[in-house]
């Protein structure tokens, strides 16, 4: 059954907030960092992404990187910007965009339910991204952020989380990019001990987005445990930061897919071989979006088409035999594209949703690309349905949105 601990927040006085909340780490690159943090010393960039305070020349993976975020976090705190709640707190963190609100309740996961499964996982992670994300936790005893979860939803838990939502937050405020931000500290004792006994009767949770942090934080606090002789089990480093969301709000957008080229083929002939696992249908020059399972859009040419699986091309018993974005593999970039490895292929790249159709179209008429492929998103069941049968899914799967925003709350794990 799922652990949901109740933590003494670091976060920033009421005022800061807005300035500090910034972009995850993992959604933008040196540059794109250094200039969205460009004229704000407050940004949490400075922490989650210190290389932008160090000559370019320098390695993001160097000690001093590492060093560096820890030392600007330290003197946030010392410059009065961070307090510490004076309690074991939960908090409501909600985000809204285009007009859909999804409300997550923050509060500590277990490494214990990490380790056991209870936290289910549908990715596979890289070594070399969990050692990067373990390193900043090493040197700062800090789960600097939050890695966001599903649960089935609980109509006790909406309904609590919806009379907290009534009051006045503690941050209200809206990011440059028009997603609104609003965050509640949860501070009466009866209401945190009965979301903890609600959590403790749901029996798995999902990592939805951060399957890297989340191994970080679990294998550092697991880490600290085998080296502490005195261990309890109570400690801090046995929980790491989460914002946990009831599946039944949250929104997986598509995850596109860009091929450089037509593996030799002429587009005419492309046409032809994907007539053997496809009804294609030409859809005119207008932006066309699938309209379900197992229907993708294509771009090529300055054309659109829709791709419908003829049946039988498919396995909808199978968790990831359904999934589009294996459909798409197995009988287009595998056998006509002679694209196997999409992990390490350069032929290939990837488009999350939230960019639109156009951005497809972009990248084609530019010659970057030769072909575009629209998929239709994954469901929050077929996500679940994978982790429960313990299958991982093929690369580039989800895209969730809105992200979590860093710096608004921080778990020491000291």
């Amino acid at each position: 059954m799922a652990i949901l601990k109740a933590f003494q927040g670091i976060r920033p006085v009421k005022d800061k907030a807005a300035k500090i909340a910034s972009r995850p780490y993992d959604v933008l690159n040196r540059a794109e960092a250094l200039k969205e943090a460009e004229g704000n010393p407050l940004s949490f960039l400075h922490v989650i992404k210190p290389e932008i305070d160090l000559p370019a020349s320098t390695d993001e993976h160097a000690p001093e990187v590492y060093r560096q975020g820890s030392e600007n976090f330290r003197k946030m705190i010392t410059d009065g910007i961070f307090l510490t709640d004076n309690t074991d707190q939960l908090y409501v963190y909600a985000q809204t965009m285009d007009g859909r609100t999804q409300y997550g309740i923050v509060g500590c996961a277990s490494v214990d339910d990490y380790m056991n499964n209870v936290i289910r996982k549908h990715e596979l992670t890289r070594p070399d991204k969990e050692e990067d994300r373990k390193n900043h936790i090493r040197v700062s005893n800090v789960n600097y952020e939050p890695v966001f979860f599903a649960y089935p939803a609980v109509a006790e838990i909406d309904d609590m989380v919806a009379k907290i939502a009534a009051t006045p937050a503690e941050y209200d405020f809206t990011a440059d990019d028009g997603i609104g931000h609003r965050f509640w500290v949860i501070n009466d004792p009866a209401t945190i001990s009965r979301m903890i006994e609600l959590f403790a009767a749901i029996p798995n949770t999902y990592v939805a987005d951060g399957h890297h942090r989340t191994a970080a934080a679990a294998l550092v606090g697991d880490e600290r445990r085998k080296a502490n002789s005195n261990h309890t089990g109570n400690e801090e480093y046995n929980f790491f930061l989460a914002v946990h969301f009831p599946d039944n709000q949250l929104k997986i957008f598509d995850y596109n897919r860009v091929v450089k080229d037509l593996n030799g083929r002429s587009e005419a002939d492309f046409l032809k071989e994907l007539e053997k696992g496809f009804v294609v249908q030409y859809r005119g020059t207008g932006e066309y979006r699938p309209a379900a399972l197992h229907e993708f859009s294509m771009y090529l040419g300055g054309k659109w088409y829709a791709l419908t699986a003829r049946p039988g091309t498919y396995n909808d018993d199978d968790p990831i035999g359904c999934l589009d974005v294996t459909v798409l593999s197995d009988l287009v970039l595998a056998p006509i594209l002679d694209i196997a490895d999409l992990r390490n292929s350069k032929r290939i790249d990837f488009v999350g949703g939230i960019r639109g159709l156009g951005e497809l179209k972009r990248r084609v008429d530019s010659g970057e690309m030769a072909v575009a492929f629209a998929l239709y998103p994954v469901s929050m069941k077929q996500l679940i349905d994978i982790a429960d049968t313990g299958n991982i899914m093929p690369p580039k799967t989800t895209w969730f949105e809105p992200k979590l925003r860093s710096g608004l709350v921080v778990h020491s794990i000291l």
